[in-house]
């Protein structure tokens, strides 16, 4: 097989990330620039403030990515970019950022989908892993059960019909005064939680449906701390930290295991931000531990968005000649 590198570009949110990537599966190279000092005095993301940001580190990060990798643009076969979904202005940044990379080296251009790159961070961690393969995608953007039929080929199961669940978690995070991104502190506070301290609707229990709703979870919760704080009754912010993070996971966890059970999949995969999730984590390896099921997950530092699982999708993309041409545009809610 010939060996195909491609150097990538993630700037979907408020991280600039850049990385080259041989064959879908190994990794050459990796830069990555974080915002989240600068977003943390706003409790989240600033759209504008995170265009900014990409357009003052994105070209630095690629000369630096191809000094300390020693590769030139002339040893690469393919330039790859994360089109959509994501913040339309940070997204326009790394696509019009990659035309011009374009234009200057002759190099196709291969537009990735934000959410299959998050699968195929599931390739970098395990190089055996093929599909078919059910996939449960869940990030600050996203929430989705997926069939992943072929490398670049996924069929959509079920999804949340309002707020993602790392939205859901980052809110009530930044309610319980929590710094942002809130949902990564609210796990580590719920580690020391009691997970019964507060009951919470079970969304969408009277239809037939594998798709999530947050946005009553969320509503319910800030209610709760709301209530509390009126009757100036002490809040123990573990115990909801930890009353929370038990609903939603076992939300999440009924719907893709139901829909796994019923089709008889056995080969179960989690992807996205959210996937790093400790909580998440413990029980579907508990359970596909009993059931005799495979469980895969991305390593840590390939939960979050970056520029290698968006250069390990492109390489699929690649091979079935899957170009864009230089009217490629940023689509901010783009379908799979």
């Amino acid at each position: 097989m010939n060996l195909i590198k491609i150097l990538a570009v993630e700037s979907s949110c408020d991280d600039t990330s850049v990385a080259i990537v041989e064959n879908g599966r190994k990794v050459q190279g990796c830069e990555t620039f974080s915002q989240v000092e600068k977003h943390k005095i706003f409790g989240g993301v600033v759209p504008e403030i995170a265009s900014r940001n990409h357009i003052e580190s994105i070209a630095n990060l690629v000369k630096i990515l191809l000094n300390k990798s020693k590769i030139k643009f002339n040893e690469l076969d393919g330039l790859a970019v994360t089109y959509g979904p994501g913040l339309v202005g940070s997204l326009l940044v790394g696509v019009n950022f990659v035309k011009g990379l374009s234009i200057a080296t002759g190099l196709p251009i291969v537009p990735v989908h934000h959410v299959k790159a998050h699968v195929a961070a599931l390739y970098l961690t395990y190089p055996e892993l093929e599909p078919p393969f059910l996939c449960l995608v869940v990030s600050g953007g996203h929430t989705y059960i997926l069939e992943v039929l072929g490398y670049a080929d996924v069929k959509i199961i079920s999804r949340t019909r309002d707020d993602s669940v790392g939205e859901a978690f980052d809110k009530i995070g930044r309610k319980l005064g929590l710094d942002h991104p809130g949902g990564v502190h609210l796990d580590k506070l719920a580690e020391n939680g009691n997970p019964g301290r507060v009951k919470l609707p079970i969304p969408l229990k009277f239809e037939n449906t594998y798709d999530f709703s947050f946005s009553g979870l969320k509503t319910a919760m800030i209610n709760i701390i709301n209530n509390l704080n009126q009757k100036q009754e002490m809040i123990n912010t573990e115990d909801m930290a930890a009353s929370f993070r038990r609903h939603v996971v076992e939300y999440l966890i009924s719907n893709f295991v139901q829909f796994a059970e019923k089709n008889n999949y056995k080969k179960l995969a989690i992807a996205g931000g959210v996937s790093a999730n400790l909580l998440l984590r413990r029980e579907l390896e508990k359970i596909c531990l009993n059931k005799n099921w495979q469980l895969f997950k991305p390593i840590l530092e390939f939960c979050g968005d970056n520029a290698v699982m968006v250069a390990s999708q492109a390489f699929y993309e690649y091979q079935k000649n899957n170009f864009a041409s230089l009217d490629l545009n940023a689509i901010s809610s783009e379908s799979l």
